[in-house]
């Protein structure tokens, strides 16, 4: 066996792992996506983007906005079909944000209280 061959042979379960990996990435993802569009009115979304097309898109949809940072705003709506209106204005990605913790990580009571704290004293953000 020649040094090549070898280093072929360690490459290739390398490739495998990582096809693996963005397989089940990419399927979590899909299946976190479609999940969203059965999401009952009144739940908060989480619209991942930058802020003014993420802004543009809830106005549109007719959403109220929560909270926006730098890539999430938190956005609510009564309609049933606000996912997808978010969407078709142009929204890149919308999420739940009730299961992703308010998408701080943080307990939703620290979430929220830390959100606060930042908009009443900005030199925290």
């Amino acid at each position: 066996m020649t040094t090549e061959e070898r280093q072929q042979n360690r490459t290739l379960p390398l490739g495998r792992i990582a096809g693996a990996i963005a397989l089940v990435v990419f399927g979590w993802l899909a299946v976190v996506v479609a999940l969203t569009f059965g999401s009952a009115p009144g739940k908060s979304m989480a619209i991942v983007g930058p802020p003014t097309q993420a802004l543009a898109a809830i106005a549109k949809a007719n959403g109220r906005i929560l909270a926006s940072n730098n890539y999430v705003t938190i956005a609510r709506s009564d309609d049933v079909s606000f996912v997808a209106r978010l969407y078709a204005a142009g929204a890149l990605l919308v999420l739940d944000a009730e299961q992703a913790g308010g998408c701080s990580g943080l307990p939703p009571s620290r979430a929220a209280s830390s959100l606060r704290a930042k908009r009443s004293n900005p030199s925290l953000g």
